[in-house]
């Protein structure tokens, strides 16, 4: 990919459109049939759909768990994101969440997609997006997968050994190679450094076959890891990748392109980019293009999930005489519940509906530290299948009321699985409380 492809992708917004945008938001949100914010949107959805379920006659899978995802904050996010970071092109890891609107929302915001597999590429090519806006951000690749991207055009890769190396020489010798670098990614949730990245002592080893196969290198990745939560990793990874550029250029390469990985969360985003920022205004000049691989950051606090509680077990404590009580939810850890095992995350429950009444966003439909002691478990045979271990509720909570769970975005449908023989196909409901995101979608 040339450096002007990576400049010309499609029309995100520039930095004056995107400082209107933080001006305009500062009045409020505009109305959206009566609704006039996000939450108010996502409560409607969920409303709707739990009162058109009938416990006493519906179908099998109508009781089933669903999300709500507002568009509007993937939207949101975007903006926050070329504010923060205008240098960065965004290039949206398809695996922490590949959902269809999702993707044709980002598209139309003219990101890029950082895709790991065969299917991921596909997924985004039947988008109708250039397969000069993808990186095949995979170091270690299945022979047939590199012949169907050489296929498609997809011409943007990582490597970080040397039998990568002769792989693509054999199968796709015009490639655009980027070097993955390791890092020091102790800090970060998911650690990626024990399984990727050429370690510096091994660059210039690499870049030398690389110019013996007659490869072209273009540029330089790493990833701090996914959920990274110190920002001088990414001030040493940038130094680091700096050495590669020059080490390069000694091999006959002129890189043109960085490519920053993800790691980024909501939480700490404007700290993680000043840190980022910095570094690239020191190391980096204005000629080299940077890309990034958000994807927690863009889609975790989008989508809200509801499920339905199948079964209770009243537990009596015979030394104090008190009663709780195990709440079983007809989703668990082998289901949307994965990130609790695969990402370190910890859901929070919140009431929803009960005794006919409904709660979401309200303080009673939160945690209470003198309520009603519960332990919340998945549907299957499994032991480990365990929501929360303790959470107490002001409210009585009984088979065939919901709760609901915030920020249940990455790394959640999309690594849920069919273990007992539950499915891990459920609904999404889409509301967008923006109207850039509404008019992008034609959404009403």
């Amino acid at each position: 990919m040339s450096p002007s492809a990576i400049e010309t992708l499609v029309s995100t917004p520039s930095l004056t459109s995107v400082d209107q945008y933080f001006e305009n938001s500062k009045s409020s949100y505009i109305e959206n049939n009566g609704v006039n914010t996000p939450k108010q949107l996502i409560g409607n959805a969920l409303k709707e759909r739990v009162q058109n379920i009938d416990h006493d006659v519906c179908e099998p899978g109508d009781e089933d768990t669903f999300f709500v995802a507002d568009l509007g904050e993937v939207y949101r996010q975007h903006m926050r994101w070329k504010k923060n970071l205008p240098r960065v092109k965004p290039f949206y890891a398809v695996k922490c969440n590949p959902d269809p609107q999702v993707i044709r929302l980002l598209s139309e915001l003219g990101t890029g997609f950082d895709c790991a597999s065969k299917a991921e590429i596909e997924q985004v090519l039947k988008m109708g997006v250039d397969p000069n806006r993808i990186i095949y951000a995979q170091p270690c690749k299945t022979n047939s997968y590199v012949r169907y991207a050489a296929n498609q055009g997809v011409k943007q890769m990582t490597f970080d050994n040397t039998d990568e190396l002769y792989k693509i020489k054999k199968l796709f010798p015009g490639a655009e190679l980027f070097l993955r670098i390791s890092t020091d990614d102790s800090s970060s949730l998911c650690r990626l450094s024990l399984k990727f990245g050429a370690a510096m002592d091994t660059t210039e080893e690499l870049l030398a076959l690389a110019q013996k196969l007659g490869l072209n290198v273009v540029g330089v990745s790493f990833h701090v890891g996914s959920g990274a939560s110190d920002p001088l990793a990414f001030m040493q990874a940038v130094q680091d990748a700096r050495s590669v550029f020059d080490q390069a250029e000694n091999y006959g390469f002129s890189l043109h392109t960085l490519d920053v990985g993800g790691g980024f969360t909501s939480e700490t985003f404007e700290q993680m980019a000043a840190v980022l920022r910095n570094a690239l205004d020191t190391y980096m000049p204005s000629h080299i293009n940077i890309i990034g691989e958000p994807g927690r950051y863009y889609v975790s606090s989008a989508f809200t999930i509801a499920c339905h509680i199948i079964a209770r077990r009243t537990i009596t404590l015979p030394e104090t005489g008190e009663t709780s009580y195990m709440l079983y939810l007809n989703d668990g850890l082998y289901g949307n519940f994965s990130s609790i095992m695969f990402d370190h995350q910890n859901p929070i429950a919140q009431v929803l509906h009960t005794n006919e009444r409904f709660h979401f966003d309200k303080a009673s439909a939160q945690e209470s530290s003198d309520g009603t002691e519960y332990s919340i478990w998945g549907p299957t045979c499994d032991g480990i299948d365990r929501i929360a271990e303790s959470i107490r509720f002001n409210h009585t909570l009984d088979m065939g009321d919901w709760l609901y769970f915030e920020d249940m975005g990455a790394y959640t449908k999309c690594s849920a699985t069919r273990f007992n023989g539950f499915s891990d196909a459920h609904d999404v409901i889409y509301v967008a409380s923006e109207p850039g995101a509404r008019a992008l979608l034609g959404m009403k």
